[in-house]
């Protein structure tokens, strides 16, 4: 399935009694058949994804109304190594909004006096 031209991907994880949790997500995809999520290090969704590695994928809008087909898939989360180009990936989908986005993290953990968050890639395998 090529997500190429979708906006938003709706995130599909699983609790360790089965039941789904979705969250709309910012990616970014080099090949038609993965995706590139980019989130918090201790965010729920990492944790489904330690436990659970099985996902579904759909191309959703911002609110995660899903706006055509479900795709099963497995998460991996990447290395540290691999945030840079994920980073420029989702610079160039999203340059407004990734780039505004870093700012106001910026702006917000200097008015708290806040370390930033540790941020990880998940690669989303479609198939």
């Amino acid at each position: 399935m090529d997500l190429s031209h979708a906006k938003y991907l709706g995130f599909t994880t699983f609790r360790r009694d089965g039941s789904p949790v979705t969250t709309p997500v910012w990616f970014a995809s080099e090949r038609p058949d993965t995706a590139l999520v980019w989130t918090g290090a201790s965010t729920g969704k990492v944790r489904r994804i330690r436990s659970n590695p099985h996902v579904t994928v759909a191309p959703c809008d911002i609110r995660g109304r899903v706006k055509g087909p479900t795709v099963p898939g497995t998460a991996r989360i990447l290395g540290e190594d691999d945030l840079p180009r994920l980073v420029a990936l989702l610079r160039r989908k999203y340059p407004l909004a990734k780039r505004g986005l870093e700012v106001w993290g910026g702006v917000s953990r200097l008015l708290l006096r806040r370390p930033p968050g540790k941020m990880l890639a998940v690669e989303i395998t479609l198939g």
